[in-house]
């Protein structure tokens, strides 16, 4: 039985290829984090969406059209571990950037570093795993689906990304249910939706992906991690249960204006299965570095969470240099 309060912080994408590999190969490994490797000891366990992939092997892909590609050296693991990253989702638009042998490549030294991971691998089976973390008595069960790339779709002998579109149509609807069902064989005393959706810059959700956000907690899920926009969403409380529908992003190279350089962590209070409270720290990304907001920009952060969350009818109260939302 769990006896402990757990707090879980999760965030949006962390990007450590390109200019942020440069900073990495001469900097101490924590440099990236600035203080905010302050609030990451006052919280259990940290979740991230790495939009990267960490290996020297592969090249870039090209057997369809892309833009980016973003690669990080073998010491970036270095940096997870200086935030004491406990989970990374890798089911997105980056995690093939340099072919199936980088990625399966990276999943064996996240197994070797002990950092725990869902949403891609050697085959459809192993995309779908749900990635387990036991901390203090509580079974924290992950799952991570993309909405991106379907070229990468991983099947039955082909490595890849766990790959969904979004619909309500029934076909889709089931195999979420088969997938939430093998999460909740498991167990867990708390179920995690991590999931790369939906287009750039938008801040708000559209009808599809909210409906779409409630049957999925409906199925099972307790907190739903959505980002990919690159800016932050609002925030539902729906029965109870957390859906952040958008967490943005939190650490990267790009610096292009204050939608994207200014974003939060997300903390959650659990007593059992019982969310009691989350906490929402503004932070400000710099060029290959997060910290913490400070002065304006913690009230232009909160401005702006406050009137994307209105819609969902969800209160947030400013308390000094945090945002707090009293669940129960």
């Amino acid at each position: 039985m769990v006896q402990e309060k757990l707090k879980i912080a999760f965030c949006g994408d962390v990007m450590l290829g390109r200019g942020v590999n440069e900073v990495i190969l001469k900097r101490d490994p924590s440099y990236v984090w600035g203080d905010v490797l302050a609030l990451r000891k006052n919280v259990d366990l940290f979740a991230i969406n790495l939009e990267c992939v960490i290996s020297q092997r592969g090249s870039p892909w090209g057997a369809t059209p892309k833009v980016f590609h973003f690669r990080a050296d073998p010491k970036a693991f270095d940096v997870l571990k200086a935030a004491h990253v406990n989970y990374v989702s890798l089911a997105n638009n980056h995690t093939l950037d340099y072919g199936a042998p980088a990625m399966v490549d990276m999943t064996k030294n996240l197994k070797k570093e002990k950092i725990s991971f869902s949403g891609a691998g050697r085959n459809a089976q192993a995309a779908w795993k749900p990635a387990i973390v036991i901390h203090k008595g509580y079974k924290i069960a992950f799952l991570s689906l993309t909405d991106n790339m379907p070229e990468w779709e991983a099947t039955h002998d082909v490595p890849g990304v766990n790959y969904l579109p979004i619909s309500l149509e029934e076909p889709i609807l089931c195999r979420v249910q088969r997938m939430i069902d093998l999460v909740l064989q498991q167990k867990p005393t708390l179920t995690v939706l991590s999931i790369h959706w939906g287009p750039n810059m938008r801040t708000y959700p559209s009808k599809l992906f909210i409906e779409f956000a409630h049957r999925v907690m409906e199925m099972g899920i307790d907190i739903f991690h959505g980002h990919s926009a690159h800016v932050f969403q609002g925030l539902e409380i729906y029965r109870g249960k957390p859906i952040f529908y958008d967490t943005g992003d939190f650490l990267d190279d790009y610096m292009i204006s204050e939608y994207i350089d200014e974003q939060m962590l997300y903390c959650l209070h659990y007593d059992g299965k019982i969310l009691k409270k989350i906490e929402l720290y503004p932070v400000k990304l710099e060029y290959a570095r997060v910290n913490q907001a400070k002065g304006e920009v913690i009230h232009s952060i909160y401005d702006r969470i406050q009137k994307r969350s209105e819609p969902f009818g969800t209160k947030i109260r400013k308390e000094k240099e945090r945002f707090v939302i009293d669940v129960f």
